[in-house]
């Protein structure tokens, strides 16, 4: 059975909503916030990142490294708000996900013990 058979006429889907937001190039994925605290509850399952109540959407997402801030909520927002039922729409960026194409497989991590001065500015850690 669909979420779609289970909700009140009108009422966003939340299923539809977690396909366009990720359908965005600008993100990475849907995050549950730090303790998986938000989500959207549906008989049987829980939808991680994606809040809804009577007026508001809000999604969480894992932004890609790349675009602006700005850029990866609008994207969202576009996404989103044709399936929201009237609904304002919410963005909360709760991380980036960055693409490390220049490190090799075989290389060290940067040594914690190692005073942070001395470090290259890429690996420093704090």
């Amino acid at each position: 059975m669909s979420s779609a058979s289970l909700r009140p006429a009108g009422e966003p889907d939340p299923d539809s909503i977690v396909t366009a937001v990720l359908d965005c190039s600008t993100v990475a994925g849907l995050s549950g916030g730090a303790a998986g605290e938000i989500a959207t509850y549906l008989p049987g399952r829980r939808v991680a990142g994606l809040r809804i109540d009577d007026t508001t959407i809000t999604v969480h997402v894992v932004g890609r490294y790349g675009p602006t801030m700005t850029e990866i909520s609008n994207q969202v927002t576009r996404a989103v708000t044709p399936l929201g039922a009237g609904r304002q729409v919410g963005v909360v960026i709760e991380d980036l996900q960055v693409e490390d194409r220049g490190s090799s497989p075989t290389a060290a991590p940067p040594d914690p013990h190692r005073p942070l001065a001395d470090r290259p500015p890429s690996t420093r850690l704090r």
